[in-house]
């Protein structure tokens, strides 16, 4: 039987950094898919997320500032495209002052000081298609090439010593004695292989790799659906727009982000599933319209086109109040060796490398 010192399951953005952090010789990090960072990690709005949403004290809030600053600097020492182009949150109407008064105060709570106050003349002068009666500034805010971090993140690792396979499903876990037995599947062939330490970097299949281990507590898991719809042709704005998140729901609203190209896409909406579904209907098209026409009213409904959907794993449900991250450590589960990321949804890339040391210092 094969034998390593680590095993990552799961070649996303949380595998591939702590791959990178562990910097192990010995380390081995498999993939069920043919590419890394097939699902999560590459589907999303690709935003470098400066932590202001979350519950002050929360692991959602911590990683999220500790892990902007550590992405930050990693991308700018290892080439990663990447930009502080900033996010503009908008009270598009008098009623919603309130709200956005209170995420300044929430952000205050988190540490982030850098907000800044926009009235409406100074935000018409930065934004002119933009609607709204006042907002704040977050200069902290970025957009990143995900897939270059990737890639970086992976040229690290196994610059280090580590081995990707893809193509490779864990099936089962089970602990012997002082290690761990992993088997599954690779390219249609049965392994079985023993780890001294494991990360279950898994994502949306992190539980049901983590079911097959006896006497070991799982979180629930919810799937939640955020579908994405470019806008053709030149953008109208060049910082990122938010609006007031929505009451009752899983979402920021349907915020308008750019990529390093300059391409302006809307999303994401929230949508519960049983099952992981990457569809993006064209009839989603209307509803989208009317919630970006209430900040953006010049919108041009035949520029949206479909894009792309993303699949966040979160372990609160439906009118459930938001779930913070669980990083299942031995101090949790008493089993040696073993990490668990599970409910690691968004902002799990801003935090990625803030995890990957709080799971370097767990093994």
């Amino acid at each position: 039987m094969h034998e390593v010192d680590t095993l990552i399951i799961g070649a996303g953005v949380l595998g591939l950094a702590c791959a990178a952090r562990l910097g192990k010789p010995d380390t081995l990090i498999l993939e069920a898919e043919g590419l890394i960072g097939s699902h999560t990690s590459s589907r999303n709005s690709e935003v470098i997320h400066a932590g202001l949403y979350y519950p002050p004290g929360s692991l959602k809030a911590e990683l999220c500032l500790e892990g902007r600053e550590r992405l930050y600097a990693w991308c700018n020492q290892h080439g990663v495209a990447h930009r502080r182009i900033g996010k503009l949150l908008v009270a598009v109407q008098e009623s919603e002052i309130g709200k956005l008064e209170a995420l300044a105060g929430n952000a205050e709570a988190c540490g982030v000081t850098d907000l800044q106050q926009i009235d409406q003349p100074r935000l018409h002068e930065l934004e002119p298609a933009l609607r709204g009666v006042r907002a704040l500034l977050s200069p902290s805010t970025g957009i990143i090439d995900s897939h270059a971090h990737l890639q970086s993140l992976l040229a690290v690792a196994e610059s280090r010593g580590a081995q990707l396979v893809l193509h490779s499903r864990v099936e089962r876990l089970q602990r012997d004695g002082d290690t761990w037995i992993a088997s599954g599947h690779s390219a249609g062939e049965a392994f079985s292989l023993r780890a001294q330490r494991v990360v279950n970097a898994g994502g949306p299949f992190a539980q049901g790799l983590a079911s097959t281990i006896e006497g070991l507590p799982l979180p629930p898991l919810h799937l939640c659906q955020g579908r994405y719809f470019s806008y053709s042709g030149r953008s109208p704005f060049s910082r990122l727009i938010y609006p007031m998140p929505e009451a009752n729901t899983a979402g920021l609203g349907i915020h308008a982000t750019l990529d390093l190209a300059g391409q302006l896409r809307f999303g994401p909406d929230v949508r519960w599933l049983e099952t992981l579904d990457y569809q993006v209907d064209d009839k989603l098209r209307a509803p989208f319209a009317a919630a970006i026409a209430r900040y953006f009213p010049a919108l041009d409904a035949t520029r949206l086109q479909p894009g792309y959907a993303g699949v966040r794993a979160k372990l609160s449900g439906p009118g459930e109040p938001a779930a913070d991250f669980l990083i299942q450590t031995p101090a949790d589960h008493r089993l040696p060796g073993l990490v668990n990321l599970f409910g690691i949804e968004s902002p799990g890339l801003t935090a990625s490398l803030a995890i990957a040391e709080r799971v370097a210092r767990a093994l």
